[in-house]
């Protein structure tokens, strides 16, 4: 086994594929440190890194600013390109404007469809949205297209915090409520008795930088304050008082949850009536963060119910509400139209952070911030690909399978290959092994560019090891191996002899196959979705299961047994191409032989 370290990447604002049309703004240049050839005697292979240069461009380039953006931000943006400020355009307008600008900056309420990039002819090189959400970006067309994306996540961390708990408080004390009453002509002291803050449970869910300065003041405020983030460092929370758990116990005892998650397929709707079910009668709720995370008629029912006793929005899943809403018009509900970033310092903060990006990315620079995948040449990804989708679908089964609450901190890569070490940079493996495993559970893009940033900024430390291994050259790997240290798992027979998480796989024939999860050997296809099932070995079992999957109509497309020896213990990897019901998965689960069970999405 011989372990190494790869070099550092210095890596490129903008890539295209090999045969992209490229802008006459643009130069081309090969890196001789991206080596992709399995020896000496063939072309070595290279990334095809084309990177914008102001220099070609006739004048000064130009920035189409499409909603207000603060001062500071204009002037610093006006240093370097001409801007033209267009508001509250159409999509038509928006696409005729298009093809003479070469950035385009957008906050939340213009829409960046491939429409708009298809018309910019390949004269678009960045798109700049201030703010943390790209929802209205189409990424797939941006990065098709060539244009680099940004974003300004950290210049709102205050103001949607200080908003968070001016909710907390106005909800709690009825403020708004009382309000429209006193300037109705009422005087009604009795209806509008509120609730202390001192000394109540507060969950955050999401401690991230907005969920752990809304902690520190609800501290400020007497609050005993739980967290849950499966990212969240225990050492910072503990550093300011902060308890973590585990989801269910955060929505369990809290009197007020917070929320501060982003919106991902794991997080939506992830306040829903079962949930409802689970707390404390009397709840009361805040979500400054994405509307989408609450299942709003849930949350009518529950209100109604008097399962939660209050609720404070500044989101909401389609924005503007409809005047109707049943959830805006509720009496014990106080909203407010998305101004968690709305104060004067964190717009022009905003506004100075994506100036900063736009413009550092129309010089030829990367932003920290970017969030769409650069490209390769296809015959990079001719190679790579099986094993690239591999590395990915390993991270995000990996980190599926963690439980508890001390979060992902240590994770170790093992490569077994037959080639020499320095003929295969691992690099883009290893982005995507970490964009499998962030991605699922954050609204951050992770690609080639950001990887080893973003893990850094989450205290994620991901170890590299090579195994050399007898085999054929042809092939650029035998197998990868992800294992995380230090972590519960929700499945007990993902846990190694050696105590880590390990899921194990290989590319047959084309396809990314996992060959192996904890101690038990497995051969099923990553396509679609995995059930696991640990059970003891006994005939009949793939004939129950598959049966109960056939009634709700779910594809099963691979089935395989690993087990110990025949009668034990054995683990049951079923590839199923739809998602089965909780129902289908309670059935499973109540089949004798059947100990443990979990689906995984990937």
């Amino acid at each position: 086994m011989a372990s190494f370290k790869t070099p550092a990447l210095k890596t490129p604002s903008l890539s295209f594929s090999s045969n992209s049309r490229l802008p006459s703004a643009f130069s081309v240049t090969f890196p001789d440190n991206l080596r992709f050839s399995r020896s000496s005697s063939r072309p070595q292979r290279r990334f095809l890194i084309v990177t914008a240069s102001s220099a070609s461009i006739p004048g000064k380039p130009t920035v189409l600013v499409a909603e207000k953006l603060g001062e500071a931000g204009l002037t610093l943006l006006k240093q370097f390109a001409n801007v033209d400020c267009s508001y509250n355009l159409s999509p038509e307008e928006l696409c005729t404007k298009i093809s003479l600008c070469d950035a385009l900056i957008v906050r939340s309420g213009t829409k960046v469809s491939r429409e708009v990039f298809e018309s910019s002819a390949g004269r678009l090189k960045v798109v700049g949205r201030a703010g943390v959400g790209i929802d209205n970006v189409d990424l797939a067309a941006a990065t098709e297209h060539g244009c680099l994306v940004v974003n300004a996540p950290t210049a709102n961390t205050v103001a949607a915090a200080e908003h968070g708990i001016a909710l907390l408080a106005a909800m709690a004390r009825n403020v708004a409520q009382a309000d429209a009453s006193i300037k109705a002509g009422k005087w009604q002291r009795n209806k509008y008795v509120g609730v202390s803050l001192v000394g109540k449970t507060i969950a955050v869910l999401g401690f991230g930088k907005v969920g752990s300065e809304v902690a520190r003041r609800a501290k400020g405020l007497g609050m005993h304050v739980i967290a849950h983030d499966p990212y969240a460092s225990a050492d910072r929370a503990r550093a300011i008082g902060v308890e973590l758990v585990s989801f269910e116990e955060a929505i369990a005892t809290a009197d007020f949850i917070s929320l501060h998650m982003p919106l991902t397929p794991a997080t939506n709707k992830i306040l829903n009536d079962e949930t409802f079910a689970k707390m404390k009668k009397g709840v009361r709720i805040v979500n400054v963060a994405r509307g989408g995370v609450i299942d709003e008629e849930a949350l009518v029912r529950a209100l109604d119910a008097g399962i939660v006793a209050q609720a404070a929005l500044d989101v909401f899943t389609e924005e503007p509400p409809k005047q109707d809403s049943k959830l805006v018009q509720h009496e014990r509900v106080t909203v407010t139209p998305h101004l968690g970033a709305s104060t004067m310092e964190a717009q022009e903060g905003v506004a100075i952070e994506i100036a900063e990006a736009v413009v550092g990315a129309l010089k030829g620079e990367l932003a920290a911030t970017a969030v769409n995948a650069p490209m390769v040449p296809a015959e990079v990804l001719t190679e790579l690909k099986p094993y690239v989708e591999l590395a990915e679908k390993l991270g995000r089964l990996a980190v599926q399978l963690v439980a508890g609450v001390g979060g992902v901190k240590n994770v170790k890569v093992s490569y077994a290959s037959s080639r020499a070490p320095d003929d295969l940079d691992t690099r883009l493996l290893r982005a995507m092994i970490t964009k499998g495993l962030i991605e699922p559970i954050s609204n951050v893009y992770v690609n080639l560019v950001n990887a080893d940033y973003t893990a850094k900024q989450r205290g994620l430390r991901i170890t590299e090891e090579r195994n050399i291994v007898d085999g054929s050259s042809e092939s650029a790997l035998e197998s990868i191996k992800v294992q995380i240290a230090n972590v519960e798992s929700r499945f007990a027979s993902a846990i190694s002899e050696s105590g880590e998480i390990k899921v194990e796989g290989r590319v047959k024939d084309g396809i990314p196959h996992l060959t192996k999860v904890g101690s038990f050997e497995v051969d099923v296809s990553l396509e679609g979705s995995i059930i696991l099932c640990r059970q003891v070995d006994q005939p009949g079992m793939i004939g129950k299961v598959g049966s109960i999957l056939g009634e709700e109509n779910v594809n099963v497309s691979f089935m395989s047994v690993g087990r110990i020896a025949p009668r034990k213990q054995a683990v049951m990897a079923i590839g199923v191409d739809d998602q089965p019901s909780k129902q289908s998965l309670q059935r499973i689960a109540q089949i004798p032989a059947i100990e443990d069970i979990v689906f995984l999405k990937l």
